[in-house]
């Protein structure tokens, strides 16, 4: 039988994972490779792990009986049924105490299904988001862990060595009950979802209201990442906006403008549906990739369907400042939208999320990480029982500054006839958020109406009563329901 040697295996070679045993094996751990395709295992030890201390397995069994106890296995396949074809064949060989980690991306419900299952068994269940790409994989990511808490302090050594570093503090720390490290790694891709469209927005602003040319662009972008929009994503769309293809014109107008997408953006908005949380901004981000995709109906449109008369005649350098203020206002508002939905999540799953400590495993090695991150634990820290960003006196002020320019901003696009989605639903929730009085009152009788589902009068709150508005309609009325 083979010595039990291996800190922690790892099924799966594609990028991803081979990035991170590289990266654990940096960190002096001893790693077991395993793929279902075994070739590979060896063609990954001849070539990227060659020289270091990392073992390969044959077979399953093979692999368990190379690792140490309790064994900790870590699968980085693609989620949905592989994920579940490798834990049923992986329960039957480990012990009680034994651990598996599915790194994938995963839907929520799934790690919370395989905690309740393997909870007979004894072999403990860990679902932990990973962000940062390649790139973070192999440096540093951001990690995501939750599951059955007894699992933590065997793989915390491991993961908060391999995690990507923020002020020396690690970008790593227990989320939650089972699918809490899943489902805040979904709220982490949706928050990406319209971090991105926000920024396609501001660049498209440029382009066709402002007419402004790509390297002018690019240095708007280097300007904005020196302030408080500083973050990896304007970061790289600083870069892309420079970069020259091997003709030497610029590459990103060659692009086709149709956005794929891998599904966790549309899961956001799934999830903030079923919670009945106004997720709005991400919500715009998935249906604006939607809208990209029916390139031919757009092209076909664009030829019979009017638009704006109205050209842009402000001042540019104005506008470019009004813009910069508005992407920051958006930005901090798809957060407090995120932070709204981990909330009522955590309410509904009884989980017990630290949000402060959220936003710090959010700082460094993953796609959103961004400075103001860092404000996002302090409003935390100082309130952990903040119901949004916005309330926060140190956001509070920030948005209060910038609202006025997203109204310029979202008033110029309507004008110009320039789609900004994003833009868009950020005012929008904004001042609904605002106002004390919305027209839901008109809704709620319009329901009376013509279904007999009540209201509630504003002077006796909790009493439900319905009107027979016609005179010829029944007294008789609905259920109560709210949603």
């Amino acid at each position: 039988m083979a010595q039990a040697k291996a800190d922690i295996a790892l099924i799966g070679l594609a990028v991803m994972g081979q990035n991170l045993i590289l990266n654990m094996d940096s960190k002096g751990f001893v790693v077991c490779a395993y793929n279902r395709t075994v070739a590979k295992v060896e063609e990954f030890l001849k070539n990227e792990a060659k020289g270091t201390k990392i073992i390969g397995a044959t077979s399953l069994e093979d692999m368990v009986a190379k690792l140490k106890k309790p064994r900790k296995v870590m699968l980085l396949v693609k989620a949905g049924s592989a994920v579940d074809e490798f834990v049923r064949k992986l329960v039957p060989l480990l012990d009680k105490g034994d651990i598996i980690i599915d790194g994938g991306n995963s839907q929520y419900i799934d790690t919370q299904r395989w905690c309740k299952e393997l909870a007979s068994s004894g072999v403990l269940y860990v679902g932990m988001g990973v962000s940062g790409g390649e790139d973070g994989a192999r440096y540093g990511p951001s990690l995501m862990p939750g599951g059955h808490a007894a699992a933590w302090p065997h793989v915390k050594p491991i993961f908060q060595a391999i995690c990507a570093k923020a002020n020396n503090e690690p970008c790593c720390d227990w989320v939650g009950e089972d699918g809490a490290g899943h489902f805040v790694k979904m709220v982490h891709n949706g928050i990406e979802y319209g971090d991105m469209q926000l920024i396609c927005e501001a660049y498209n602003l440029m382009k066709d209201v402002l007419g402004m040319e790509q390297g002018e662009m690019a240095e708007v972008f280097e300007e904005w990442n020196k302030g408080e929009l500083d973050s990896f994503l304007i970061e790289i769309s600083r870069d892309i906006l420079k970069f020259k293809d091997s003709d030497g014109k610029y590459l990103l107008p060659k692009i086709c403008d149709t956005a794929g997408q891998k599904g966790t953006g549309k899961w956001t908005g799934i999830a903030a549906l079923e919670y009945g949380v106004p997720v709005t901004l991400i919500g715009e981000a998935v249906f604006a990739r939607c809208l990209s995709a029916l390139k031919d109906e757009r092209v076909k449109a664009s030829k019979v369907l009017p638009g704006s008369t109205t050209k842009f005649s402000g001042d540019k350098k104005q506008f470019l400042e009004h813009l910069r203020k508005a992407l920051y206002a958006s930005k901090l508002i798809s957060y407090a939208q995120g932070f709204m939905l981990l909330r009522e999540a955590a309410k509904s799953n009884q989980w017990n999320l630290n949000y402060g400590s959220i936003a710090l495993m959010w700082r460094g090695g993953c796609i959103i990480r961004s400075a103001f991150l860092g404000n996002i634990k302090d409003a935390f820290t100082k309130n952990p029982q903040l119901t949004n960003l916005l309330l926060d006196p140190y956001f509070c002020e920030r948005i209060s500054g910038s609202q006025q320019s997203l109204r310029q901003v979202v008033a110029q696009t309507a004008l110009v006839g320039v789609p900004a989605p994003a833009f868009s639903a950020a005012l929008a929730f904004y001042d609904g958020y605002r106002s004390a009085v919305l027209p839901a009152n008109m809704l709620q009788a319009q329901r009376d109406y013509f279904g007999a589902h009540t209201y509630e009068l504003i002077t006796k709150p909790g009493e439900f009563v319905h009107t027979n508005w016609t005179g010829h309609g029944g007294n008789v009325s609905a259920s109560t329901y709210n949603n």
